[in-house]
C-alpha cells in the first residue's frame, strides 16, 4: 500500500463512518455551481452564507461532510463548523465525494 492509497483510503473510511452515523452532506459552492450539478439529498449553503446558516445546521444535530469544487472552500467550511461545535469533516470536491458514496 502506497502513501496515496493510505491517505485516500483513510479519507474514504472516514466519510463512510460519518455516513453510517447519519451525516449530512453540505455543499458550500456558489448557486451557479450548485445548479450545474450536485450530490442528491445534499444541503446547499454557499460558504459566504455559512455564518448565517450555522444555527440551522446545529438544529439538525448531525455530523457534517462538507464539499465544494476542489476541497479548498469545504476545508474552510469544516473548520468553521468545528469551531462552532459542529462535528464536521472535509469531503473535498463534490465529484470525488459522489464517487465515494
Amino acid at each position: 500500500m502506497g502513501l496515496f492509497d493510505f491517505i485516500f483510503g483513510t479519507q474514504k473510511r472516514l466519510v463512510e463512518d460519518y455516513l453510517k452515523n447519519g451525516a449530512l452532506i453540505l455543499d458550500v459552492r456558489t448557486q451557479r455551481e450548485w445548479d450545474a450539478g450536485h450530490i442528491e439529498d445534499s444541503i446547499h449553503i454557499p460558504l459566504n452564507e455559512l455564518n448565517e446558516g450555522v444555527e440551522e445546521i446545529k438544529k439538525l444535530n448531525k455530523p457534517v461532510i462538507t464539499c465544494c469544487a476542489s476541497g479548498v472552500r469545504s476545508a474552510k467550511a469544516a473548520k468553521f463548523l468545528n469551531l462552532n461545535n459542529i462535528e464536521a469533516i472535509n469531503g473535498g470536491g463534490w465529484v470525488n465525494l459522489k464517487k465515494k458514496l
